[in-house]
């Protein structure tokens, strides 16, 4: 977390919209400048009603009083105008800021936490990334299009009237603008009191989302357990939670504008007594009294809503800070610069040595794991849960990183490796299926974006998928919905299959493809697996043995080790490990 207050790193990420600030800052500035004009045309038109020919503007060479309503109207047309004018330009300027520095830092933020490994999404409730890249950002967005105009024009305001008060009446001054010191310095410390509370309240709000978000993606499951009840008290704790922490924020900031309103009642009491007393004694025009009575109501309205600013800014700063941090967090995958010659990923074996992995907080899982898969073969990977098979799979994607020992492709270790190309070179269907809310088409279409819709439908033919396809009502256009909810587990599967058919990446990575699939089904998908790895490396991690029968090669993994490695037939008659397996799921049990 950086040392720097939230608003100057909020500053500095926004340095490339420097001369925007600027100019958006001089129109709220001029906006307020003109606004605050009327109290003096009224006060100079007072002078003229009293005094006639000896009014302020006769000493400027308009004596007749007409002549001066006259140029006071002109004035106060061309003062509108201008106050007019500015206040569109610092809307259109502030508004459109507001929307680019919250469309850049939402980009930027998804961008960085794409690229963070597997092990940084482990730590964290993707609720709570959820929140963090919506309403946080959405906070910070509130603040530029309304609160940084409110704070330039309250300073303006105050500088301003300060200025006509001291040009007036100094010693009316004195004790009118006697509060704002004291307002100014209640406001910095209210602040430092707010940004603590609005932090709490972003750490709750990150909490309710990523609940809501897991309650929602797992309905089914709290439907089945008839556990309704127990999920809304859940909610209702951390909602209680969020609106606690919301209430001591609001405790705080609700006393804030009465108080500013005691202190500046001090300011106008004076003014009214002590200008009008002056006044009465004949050493003030009655012109500038007036001034000095509507400026100081000019005064009076931006500061009792100081509060309301300081809240929105107290919390976008806390928003921001969330932000930042995320933006700022290391990207733990070093990013190499190797790529391959042309065709070399598909003679070349993959070699683990010596490999040391294990997670955080737990037992190590690989000891310096040794293995080698044979380039265009099909390695079939079989164990007991938790043996291992998936981390292998993590590691050569570069989900994580091994603690110690190499694993070399194509004569480089992966840390050396481009990720992007890396990441090209292997094509991988996970045992959870992610289907995006589109059609079936585009589903998969995204293993190649580029593909034609004859070379899409080609790849789903490989698959078996386009036999069911041809079946749904809207054909390829067919909407998947959310996670692919309105497809059945084989059908989730087979387009899986088919996007990475399409990808055609050198190496191909099945992670319990066949796991969530009747045996028609499975049938179906093992002449699929068959046909697309041939002359190519796979990896097929299964469950059912049936699915890596026929591998050019079984390793099995008992506790992160190779305990066995053969073909299936050698395997069986070794009546080891593989074998006690394949007796259990075949139903032989001699």
């Amino acid at each position: 977390m950086s040392e720097e207050g939230p608003f100057r790193r909020l500053l500095n990420y926004m340095r490339p919209h420097r001369r925007t600030v600027r100019l958006a800052s001089f129109c709220s500035i001029f906006n307020k400048f003109w606004d605050l004009a009327p109290p003096l045309l009224i006060g100079l038109a007072v002078d003229v009603v009293v005094l006639r020919e000896d009014s302020t503007l006769a000493s400027v060479g308009v004596v007749d009083p007409w002549h001066q309503l006259v140029l006071l109207s002109v004035l106060t047309f061309l003062i509108w105008g201008l106050e007019s004018l500015f206040e569109y330009f610092y809307g259109v300027l502030w508004r459109n800021l507001a929307q680019t520095v919250q469309h850049e830092l939402r980009l930027d933020t998804f961008d960085h936490v794409q690229q963070q490994g597997m092990a940084w999404f482990d730590e964290r409730q993707k609720g709570d990334i959820l929140a963090i890249l919506n309403d946080d950002i959405n906070q910070l967005e509130r603040f530029l299009d309304k609160g940084a105009n409110d704070l330039l024009q309250v300073s303006t305001t105050v500088i301003v009237v300060g200025a006509v008060f001291l040009l007036i009446s100094w010693q009316v001054a004195l004790f009118a603008v006697l509060p704002i010191p004291l307002i100014v310095w209640g406001s910095f410390r209210y602040q430092r009191s707010l940004e603590p509370r609005y932090a709490t309240v972003r750490a709750a709000a990150g909490q309710m989302n990523a609940l809501l978000e897991n309650d929602l993606s797992g309905m089914a499951t709290v439907q089945s357990f008839t556990a309704e009840a127990n999920e809304l008290r859940r909610v209702e704790a951390l909602s209680d939670a969020y609106r606690e922490a919301n209430r001591e924020a609001i405790r705080l900031s609700a006393a804030f504008t009465p108080l500013i309103r005691m202190a500046i009642l001090v300011g106008f009491t004076a003014t009214l007594l002590l200008g009008g007393w002056f006044t009465l004694e004949g050493t003030m025009a009655v012109g500038a009294y007036s001034v000095l009575v509507f400026m100081t109501q000019r005064l009076l309205w931006p500061l009792t809503r100081l509060g309301e600013t300081f809240d929105l800014y107290q919390r976008a700063m806390a928003s921001s800070t969330r932000v930042l941090d995320v933006l700022a967090s290391p990207i733990e995958l070093k990013q190499g610069t190797f790529e391959p010659e042309d065709e070399a990923e598909k003679t070349s074996p993959i070699s683990l040595s010596d490999v040391t992995f294990g997670y955080p907080d737990r037992t190590v899982l690989f000891d310096k794991l040794s293995l080698s898969f044979e380039a265009g073969k099909t390695t079939g990977v079989v164990g007991s849960t938790g043996a291992g098979k998936t981390s292998l799979i993590r590691l050569l994607l570069r989900f994580a990183e091994p603690q110690d020992g190499d694993i070399v492709w194509c004569g480089a270790p992966l840390d050396t490796w481009n990720l992007q190309v890396l990441r090209s070179s292997i094509a991988l269907v996970d045992q959870h299926i992610t289907l995006f809310p589109t059609t079936i088409m585009e589903n998969i279409r995204y293993g190649r974006p580029s593909a034609t819709d004859e070379e899409v439908i080609e790849a789903a033919a490989v698959a078996e998928a386009a036999s069911f396809v041809r079946l749904l009502p809207k054909g390829w256009e067919t909407l998947v919905g959310e996670g692919g909810h309105r497809l059945s587990g084989g059908q989730r599967q087979r387009v899986a299959i088919a996007r990475a058919v399409l990808k055609d990446a050198p190496l191909l990575v099945l992670d319990e493809a066949t796991s969530a699939v009747d045996n028609e089904t499975e049938a179906a998908l093992q002449r699929s697996i068959e046909r697309i790895s041939r002359d190519r490396t796979t990896i097929v991690i299964a469950h059912r043995l049936s699915t890596v029968r026929h591998a050019d090669r079984i390793l099995v993994f008992e506790e992160g080790q190779v305990v066995e490695d053969g073909t299936h037939d050698s395997l069986v008659v070794e009546d080891g490990v593989y074998a006690r397996l394949w007796s259990v799921q075949t139903g032989d049990t001699r």
